[in-house]
C-alpha cells in the first residue's frame, strides 16, 4: 500500500508518474469502488498542462509518456492558453479534444493575502460548476467512451483537472475520503508549480501566500455546496452536467476491475 501522506506507491504501482518538466502527473487507479471494484491502473492520468513536452530539451519526457500508450487527450485549458503556452507535441498521434472549461478569470497570484483562501477558491470552483457543464460533460463521456489509456490536463493540473478527477471518481463509486485526498495530492507539487510562476513572471511579486496549494478542505467546500444545491455531488452530475446513466455504466465497464 501506499503511505498515505503522498500517495507514492500501491501495491507495486506507482500514483506519481515521475517527469522533469511534468510536476503533477498521477495515475487514478487503484481506488476502491462501493461496489468491491478498483479503478484499473494505466488507464486514467491526471497532469499539469502536456504544452511541457514540447521541444528538444523534453526528449526524455516525451519517451516516458508515449511509453504509457496514452490514446486520448483531453485539455482542459482556454484556446489563448494552448497559443500562449503550447499543446501537447503530435496530437494528430491521439484523439484529442480541447474542451475548454468555463471560469471566469481571475489573477490567482494577485489574490488579497487578507481573505480566507479556501473559501474563496471554492466559490471560483463553484462558478466553474455552473459555468463548463457542457465541458465536463463532453469530458466525462469523452473517457467513457474514447480509446484508452486517457489523460485529462489543464494548467497546473489542479484546478479545472482536480474537478474532472473528482467528478469522474464520484461516478466510479469512491468514497469521498479518497476523492479529497487524491485532491490534495496536489500539494506535493505546490513548490515546483510555483517555481514555473516565478521563472515565468520575472520582476512580479506574488501577493497570494497560498499560491498553487490544494488542501482537501477547499474541494470538500465544493462537493458540500453541491450536495446543498443538488442533493449530492451525483445529483449535480445527472440533473446539472446532464450525466446519463448509459455513460456512467460505460464508466464504470471501462475503468473499473
Amino acid at each position: 500500500m501506499s503511505d498515505p501522506s503522498t500517495g507514492t506507491r500501491t501495491s507495486g504501482h506507482r500514483r506519481h508518474i515521475d517527469f522533469d518538466r511534468l510536476h503533477n502527473f498521477r495515475d487514478l487507479g487503484g481506488y476502491r469502488s462501493a461496489d468491491g471494484r478498483t479503478v484499473a491502473w494505466g488507464a486514467l492520468y491526471r497532469s499539469d498542462s502536456l504544452g511541457k513536452l514540447a521541444g528538444a530539451a523534453a526528449g526524455a519526457d516525451w519517451e516516458r509518456f508515449l511509453g504509457l500508450g496514452i490514446r486520448t487527450v483531453i485539455d482542459l485549458r482556454y484556446p489563448w492558453e494552448i497559443e500562449a503556452k503550447g499543446r501537447i507535441p503530435e496530437p494528430e498521434r491521439f484523439t484529442y479534444a480541447n474542451l475548454s472549461i468555463e471560469h471566469r478569470p481571475y489573477d490567482q497570484a494577485a489574490i488579497d493575502p487578507g481573505i480566507d483562501p479556501w473559501r474563496y477558491l471554492a466559490d471560483r470552483f463553484a462558478e466553474v460548476t455552473e459555468d463548463g457543464v457542457d465541458e465536463i460533460r463532453q469530458a466525462v463521456e469523452l473517457i467513457a467512451a474514447g480509446p484508452g489509456p486517457t489523460v485529462f490536463h489543464c494548467t497546473s493540473g489542479k484546478d479545472r483537472t482536480g474537478l474532472i478527477a473528482a467528478f469522474v471518481l464520484t461516478l466510479l463509486g469512491v468514497s469521498e475520503e479518497e476523492i479529497l485526498a487524491d485532491f490534495a495530492l496536489t500539494e506535493l507539487a505546490t513548490a515546483r508549480l510555483t517555481a514555473d510562476w516565478h521563472a515565468a513572471n520575472p520582476g512580479r511579486v506574488m501577493r497570494w501566500p497560498s499560491y498553487g496549494r490544494a488542501p482537501a478542505e477547499i474541494l470538500s467546500l465544493v462537493l458540500a455546496d453541491l450536495a446543498t444545491r443538488y442533493g449530492s455531488p451525483a445529483g449535480y452530475l445527472a440533473t446539472r452536467v446532464g450525466i446519463t446513466p448509459a455513460t456512467e455504466a460505460r464508466l464504470r465497464d471501462r475503468l473499473l476491475r
